[in-house]
């Protein structure tokens, strides 16, 4: 699969600063994440950040808002995005079929919305390097379970640049300067 630029539609899931502490590598997900909406805002590519349950686990971390240029977001009590149907119908109505995901926790949250995407038809792109949970096992058995269910993995810089396509798009010298 081919990741478009014009077909993606990006998932920040419940980065909140609440759960940011228990979360293995934490300073380099965020550092990691950040970097990714930056280049997903440079590229335009579209963003839903989502909280769960924001009364009890309180507000995504304050870089999460200020990389995406936007206090919007979704707010979530089931554990898959798709659960939730205000986000379902805007993942619908966006019109995009390539849907790319970051964020925590990569066994809970994370793995159920990737699980009901792909049956749902979607291309899904897990962000790898943008994506944590609290015991590094839970992660690494949610990726191989992704993995089977047909989610396709990439890193922040790899998906950045798919996206561009060429040295010639208009803004790559800002993408590269991100990433180094």
């Amino acid at each position: 699969m081919k990741i478009n630029r014009k077909q993606c539609l990006a998932l920040i899931i419940d980065e909140q600063a609440r759960l940011l502490p228990s979360i293995a590598d934490n300073t380099q997900l965020l550092y990691n994440t950040g970097v990714l909406i930056q280049g997903l805002r440079i590229l335009q590519v579209p963003m839903i950040i989502t909280q769960q349950y924001t009364k009890g686990l309180g507000m995504s971390d304050p870089s999460i808002f200020l990389h995406a240029g936007t206090s919007e977001y979704m707010e979530k009590r089931t554990f898959s995005c798709l659960g939730d149907e205000a986000i379902a119908r805007r993942i619908k109505k966006s019109g995009c079929s390539q849907i790319i995901l970051c964020g925590i926790e990569t066994h809970i949250c994370v793995m159920q919305t990737a699980l009901d995407l792909v049956r749902e038809g979607y291309e899904v792109i897990l962000v790898e390097d943008c994506a944590a949970s609290r015991k590094p096992s839970d992660k690494r058995i949610a990726l191989e379970r992704m993995e089977k269910e047909g989610v396709t993995f990439a890193s922040y810089e790899s998906l950045l640049f798919e996206l561009m396509e060429t040295s010639l798009y208009p803004r790559f010298k800002e993408i590269s300067a991100l990433v180094k």
